[in-house]
């Protein structure tokens, strides 16, 4: 990949005079370099996000600051900034980390005025798209007073943190039963070696393209426009027991649900991918979290991503049940775990074939769209005196992917995103609605 100046709106924040040079810089995970990477060539702003809605009364910017500093000052993660790999020869240009100066959360909690007149989602995808102080680390916490409560948006980019990591940084402000435990320290999670074979197989499926050119790829702009829709629990418990009719014994993951609901989505929208049944088709790229319940707390980036191909069946319930078969007997969490340990023993080196890699690996070929969908597995949480409600999950868009969808779920509410950039914003809300009136499919 050819290094080139990138633009002001995209640049990638260095290391700031105000740092404490008595720690020294060290190389980034490969992970974060990838991301780091992406923005710094100019081709991608690759900040992620988590939207929190809050009904009651917001607290006072001052207020929600000390609560910053009295919560998340511990997290040293906060306080680390990408260095200019040039300044460093040694290190083959690869990027690093260096860690900042004391905790300030006057420089990263923010207020936002009134949205009324752009509205919410208008308004966020502002926020989102904003770029990040080049002389801070790149994280901002937004308090976004609405009609009857409040949300919160968490964003960083994502060579900083993940979206489990910011999820972890939200609940850690948020009250809930119990004290707050400290934060785990450490590397990624491990695993259990699979079997050599099991192994070569899974590296030889990483490598196959599984699906094909779609007609909203191609480049992305720097603009973005976000749709959300609120689905009840219990539209999706319904859809996840409609597995049971189709003779299941078993009731379908919630990832599932989404996975499959988006795959009707896009065939009704016309958009089915492959022109036979044996070449490649509509591939989603899933991201897998692999830290162990001991590592819940770890930040960075500690995820692995597997492919999985969205049926073209007609049928609604068949389609669940052809996505559910495939995560079950693809044992996508052993997959993932896997396929962690192999990226993170990659060497800290920048190599031709490593850039032809990620260029594959970013390519429509490789994978059709991201679709990220979790659960909070959390209960009632509160910030003072008001209730959280729903949460949403707003990923950065790749290079040649301009459309993504994520799906959280807490409580009694789901929240189905969809992200674009501006010249392809007519597929974010219909995306949006064609997901929610397929799960209401699965549901009656």
């Amino acid at each position: 990949m050819t290094q080139q100046a990138p633009p002001p709106h995209l640049a990638m924040p260095l290391a700031s005079p105000e740092h404490d040079t008595s720690h020294p810089c060290t190389p980034m995970p490969p992970l974060d370099a990838w991301m780091h990477r992406q923005q710094s060539s100019g081709g991608s702003n690759m900040t992620a996000a988590l939207l929190a809605w809050f009904e009651g009364p917001p607290p006072t910017l001052s207020a929600l600051r000390r609560l910053a500093g009295d919560r998340l000052a511990r997290y040293e993660r906060l306080r680390q900034m990408p260095s200019a790999p040039e300044t460093d020869p040694a290190c083959d240009s690869w990027p690093l980390w260096s860690t900042g100066g004391p905790f300030e959360a006057d420089h990263h909690v923010a207020e936002s005025s009134d949205v009324t007149t752009t509205g919410l989602e208008a308004h966020i995808a502002a926020l989102f798209t904003a770029p990040l102080d080049p002389r801070r680390p790149p994280w901002q916490l937004h308090l976004i007073p609405t009609t009857g409560g409040f949300v919160l948006l968490f964003r960083a980019h994502h060579a900083l943190l993940d979206g489990r990591s910011i999820a972890t940084l939200l609940r850690a402000l948020f009250d809930e039963t119990g004290a707050l435990r400290p934060p785990r320290v450490g590397g990624p999670a491990t695993a259990d070696a699979p079997s050599r074979a099991r192994q070569l197989a899974w590296n030889v499926g990483d490598l196959l393209p599984k699906a094909c050119p779609l007609p909203f790829h191609g480049p992305v702009d720097p603009h973005r426009v976000l749709t959300f829709r609120q689905v009840p629990r219990k539209e999706l418990d319904a859809a996840r027991d409609s597995l049971r009719s189709a003779g299941s014994a078993e009731r379908a993951s919630t990832n599932a649900v989404f996975l499959s609901a988006t795959a009707g989505a896009l065939r009704t929208m016309g958009i089915t991918g492959r022109p036979l049944p044996m070449l490649p088709g509509i591939c989603a790229l899933v991201p897998v979290d692999v830290r162990t319940n001991e590592e819940s707390q770890l930040l960075g980036n500690h995820y692995a991503t597997v492919r999985v191909p969205l049926p073209r069946q007609r049928d609604a319930r068949l389609r669940l049940a052809a996505v559910e078969s495939f995560i079950r007997r693809s044992a996508i969490g052993a997959r993932a775990r896997a396929q962690a340990a192999v990226v993170s023993s990659r060497p800290r080196r920048i190599t031709p074939l490593s850039n032809a890699a990620g260029r594959y690996v970013d390519s429509p070929r490789y994978f059709s769209l991201l679709c990220s969908s979790v659960s909070t597995h959390a209960g009632e949480l509160t910030l003072g005196p008001a209730r959280l409600t729903a949460m949403a999950g707003i990923p950065p868009l790749g290079p040649g992917h301009p459309l993504a969808v994520t799906a959280i779920h807490h409580s009694s509410t789901s929240v189905v995103t969809a992200v674009t950039d501006h010249n392809h914003r007519h597929l974010a809300q219909a995306l949006a609605e064609r997901i929610h009136d397929e799960i209401r499919a699965l549901a009656n």
